[in-house]
Order: C-alpha cells, then sequence, then structure tokens
C-alpha cells in the first residue's frame, strides 16, 4: 500500500486521483444538454425527498446546475480542481441554527477532500524526487494530521447549494453544498503540512515548496 493513502473514509490512492480527474476531464466536455438532463434528474429527486428553497433564492435546480458545474472545473495548468466541495446536512428546531451547523460539517467535509486532492498530488509528485523511506513517512503523517489544521485555515467558502425540508417534528433540516478556491486549497494543506513538519523539528519543511511545486 502506498505511504500516502490517507486512513480517512475519504480518502483516495493516486489510481483513484487520476480516475477522478479523468471523470472530471469527461464531464466538462459534456454538452450542455446532457448536464442539463442530469441536473433535471438530481432537481427532481431533491424535490421528491421534500427538499425546497426559502423566498428569494435561486431555484433548486439553477443552485444545483451551479454546483455541478464547479465541481468539474479543473485549472488545466496543475490538474487540480479550481474548486473543492464540501457538503453538510444538519437538523435543529430553527432553520438559522440548522444552517450553521450544517455550514460547520461541510467545512470539515471540505477540510477531509482538500487533504485527499492534495496527498494524491503530493504522492505523485514526491515519485519524482529521490526521498527515503523516513522522509516519505514525515510527509505522509504530516499530510494525514493535517484536518483539523485545514479547517482552521479555511476563510471565506461560497455557500451554493442551500435547501430545507420541514420533517414532522417540525424541527428543519438544512442541507448545503460549499466551494472552496482550489489555490487557496493548497495552500492551506501546505501550511498545515508545513507546521506539522516545523513542529517536529524536520528540515523537510524548508524544502516543501520545492518539494511539491505548488
Amino acid at each position: 500500500m502506498s505511504l500516502l493513502v490517507l486512513g480517512a473514509a475519504s480518502a483516495q490512492n493516486a489510481d483513484d486521483y487520476k480516475a477522478f480527474i479523468k471523470e472530471r476531464k469527461a464531464v466538462q466536455k459534456l454538452v450542455k444538454q446532457e448536464r442539463d438532463e442530469k441536473v433535471s434528474k438530481e432537481a427532481k429527486k431533491y424535490a421528491k425527498e421534500g427538499w425546497k428553497v426559502t423566498v428569494g433564492t435561486l431555484p433548486l435546480e439553477k443552485q444545483l446546475e451551479k454546483s455541478f458545474t464547479m465541481q468539474y472545473e479543473l485549472d488545466m495548468n496543475n490538474s487540480m480542481p479550481k474548486y473543492i466541495r464540501g457538503e453538510g446536512k444538519a437538523i435543529s428546531t430553527s432553520y438559522d441554527a440548522a444552517k450553521m451547523h450544517a455550514i460547520a460539517d461541510a467545512k470539515v467535509v471540505l477540510a477531509g477532500n482538500i487533504q485527499t486532492e492534495v496527498a494524491a498530488i503530493i504522492e505523485e509528485r514526491l515519485a519524482n524526487h529521490e526521498l527515503g523511506k523516513e522522509e516519505a513517512v514525515a510527509i505522509s503523517n504530516a499530510v494525514q494530521v493535517s484536518k483539523q489544521v485545514i479547517v482552521q485555515s479555511i476563510g471565506r467558502v461560497i455557500t451554493v447549494v442551500e435547501c430545507y425540508r420541514e420533517l414532522k417534528n417540525k424541527n428543519y433540516e438544512v442541507l448545503v453544498h460549499i466551494y472552496y478556491n482550489g489555490e487557496m486549497a493548497a495552500e492551506a494543506a501546505k501550511k498545515a503540512v508545513r507546521e506539522d513538519l516545523e513542529q517536529k523539528g524536520d528540515k523537510l519543511a524548508k524544502e516543501l515548496d520545492e518539494l511539491l511545486g505548488f
């Protein structure tokens, strides 16, 4: 098993990542009609499950269309996504409280996805450097413990999908899709890895920019 495969449920190895990138590129080539059909199908599924939007916001189908488009946008210079997504859902007696908790949960998922994206890129790029096993393990461990630091480093997120449903007990369930700029995500992850290496007095912290190349 590769040294940089994450133990978290959201982790993907390098082959999975390459397959995902390939999928993203394929989706980008979809004609508008095919994209709209996928979005329409998803919107019907949400509606059937009872999700609706608040007055004054975009219709759910339009929100999902934007989310779908952003999810598959790539920075063709480095194969990083332009945006990284996190999805969260929460229940509370008030709409605002449910929304706040849903966004907090989405940020945790977002951090995990950032961690996964960056870990795969790190794995691929470290293959081009002659690192010893101990050095590779040190970076692997730094990536694995970076999630909480990434959560704390995440700045302003974009809420693209926000919908809710009222439950039988009168509570509100809110679901959100949030997105974060890919370049800023990479910087947040690199910062987290560097901090962990520095705390351990590892000389690799000074070489990180050169090793990662982003």
